[in-house]
């Protein structure tokens, strides 16, 4: 039973890396299950300390996942079309068969929005669907980080615990 919750959660952990870059995926959340599935194992013994404070972490990383992309709209001067087309446009760019769909998605997405709000504001628009741009980058790379940080807290404990867990 314990090398079945050990693998999923290493599955969790790998999905949850690539779910920092891909909206459809849970990012951070699954990684932090996975390291609920490795402490759930008879070999490893209960850490609340860790599980707490990486809950703690998850949940605030995961509301600044949504709040992060709509702010850098906001901050460069998008509306709320702007941020509809942000997200409109990051489910297209994940379906869409084109390199790099996910990133070109919410700019194409933002700056469509924010012409559709003024449309004889180009520089505006532009300039929201940047700050649109950067935030979701920002937001991504805060998710992957510390997705590789529970990443090495689930191979570090797996390592010390490997002559109860193989």
């Amino acid at each position: 039973m314990d090398l079945l919750l050990l693998l999923l959660g290493f599955i969790c952990m790998i999905v949850g890396i690539f779910g920092s870059f891909l909206p459809v995926l849970p990012g951070l959340s699954s990684c932090w299950v996975g390291l609920l599935l490795l402490y759930m194992t008879k070999a490893v013994e209960n850490n609340y300390w860790i599980l707490g404070i990486t809950l703690v972490i998850t949940i605030i990383i995961t509301v600044l996942d949504y709040v992060i992309p709509a702010k850098g709209t906001k901050k460069f001067g998008g509306s709320s079309y702007g941020i509809w087309g942000t997200n409109i446009g990051l489910i297209v760019g994940i379906f869409a068969p084109i390199p790099f769909g996910v990133i070109i998605g919410p700019f194409v997405g933002a700056f469509v929005g924010e012409i559709i709000y003024d449309s004889k504001n180009h520089k505006r628009a532009l300039k929201a669907a940047t700050g649109s741009l950067l935030g979701f980058l920002a937001s991504s790379f805060i998710n992957f980080m510390f997705c590789i940080i529970f990443l090495g807290i689930f191979l570090s404990v797996t390592w010390e615990y490997r002559n109860l867990l193989f």
